[in-house]
């Protein structure tokens, strides 16, 4: 029986982090942000969403923000990132999914 991510995200707050690639770049790839995203959500509540989208890069500096969308069983969520550290190459941020679906 799949347990439905919808009962536990509204909830949820994660933390995520990337290393990034060597080369210094003051963003994180967007794709890894979806990814690590899931990732966190899925230990977080046992479950992955369907799907995570981000619509940029995020900039790897201390307090920068994106909204992201969460999608589980057809309800879609904004998710809030936020970077809370930089450490050379790694980047850590928090997760926190809206308590309101947007659909």
């Amino acid at each position: 029986m799949k347990r439905s991510v919808l009962t536990s995200a509204a909830t949820a707050a994660a933390a995520a982090g990337i290393l990034l690639l060597a080369g210094c770049s003051s963003t994180v790839d967007s794709d890894d942000v979806e990814r690590s995203v899931s990732d966190s959500l899925e230990e977080q509540v046992g479950v992955a969403p369907d799907e995570v989208d981000c619509p940029d890069d995020l900039d790897a500096e201390e307090g920068a923000t994106m909204t992201c969308t969460l999608e589980a069983d057809d309800v879609e969520y904004d998710v809030e990132v936020e970077v809370t550290s930089v450490d050379g190459s790694d980047v850590e941020y928090d997760v926190q999914v809206a308590d309101q679906p947007n659909n």
